[in-house]
């Protein structure tokens, strides 16, 4: 500190002094006292070392806060996509399967080999339930993807002597705008991305309950729904 600072500090002292001393002769002799040896003190250090201490007493020590540093991370929240179907459809979760054919769009185009299984459930079981409608498809299905029978709906449903409604190769016309061609594409969609557990699940063959075939003693039963038997 310089000379005018330790005078500065007197004037201080002697005001602490006044508050400690009786007297203010007192006061004023025990502040210079110590002002004195303060500058007996300052003026004894001397060389370099004494320069050094001098300059670093008046310096200011600036404490510089550290610059915080942030770790920059991207906050993921995943959110779950809806599956969207290979028809176009969004995967939706139903209560029943009445609920999930309501919730399915039929509006939209099909591809021939949809439109096959859809004839196929239209003109085998659109008088049945729902689950009846279903197993249907699921039997066209299922032997589309056995070896025993053609690799796709369209083959499985032509197929001679397979399925009654097709006649000369052909399927009859399909009265488009009812609401049992509706439910039909809607049934095959579930069917065909497999939203909904069907009773036949692995069946390959059905038939009416008025007829008794002779190739079903040799089948294994599955279920029955309403007027049809399942079997593989």
């Amino acid at each position: 500190m310089s000379r005018k600072t330790y005078s500065l500090g007197a004037v201080a002292l002697i005001a602490i002094a006044s508050m400690s001393f009786p007297g203010v002769e007192n006061a004023v002799a025990f502040a210079q006292d110590v002002a004195a040896n303060a500058t007996g003190n300052a003026d004894a250090q001397t060389g370099p070392e004494a320069g050094q201490q001098a300059e670093s007493t008046e310096e200011m020590v600036e404490i510089v806060p550290q610059q915080p540093v942030f770790v920059s991370e991207e906050v993921v929240q995943p959110l779950k996509e809806a599956a969207t179907s290979e028809t176009g459809n969004t995967e939706i979760e139903a209560s029943s399967l009445r609920q999930l054919v309501g919730m399915v769009d039929s509006d939209e185009q099909m591809t021939d080999q949809m439109r096959c299984l859809a004839g196929a459930v239209y003109f085998e079981s659109r008088g049945e339930p729902l689950d009846g409608q279903l197993a249907v498809a699921q039997v066209v299905i299922n032997r589309a993807e056995d070896g025993r029978w053609p690799a796709s709906y369209c083959g499985v449903v032509y197929q001679r002597s397979q399925f009654s409604f097709v006649r000369g190769g052909r399927m009859p016309n399909i009265n488009t705008s009812s609401a049992a061609w509706q439910r039909a594409k809607a049934v095959a969609t579930i069917a065909h991305e497999g939203l909904w557990d069907s009773e036949a699940a692995d069946a390959v063959y059905f038939h009416a309950t008025r007829v008794h075939p002779s190739w079903s003693r040799r089948k294994t039963r599955l279920a029955q729904i309403d007027s049809h038997v399942f079997y593989r």
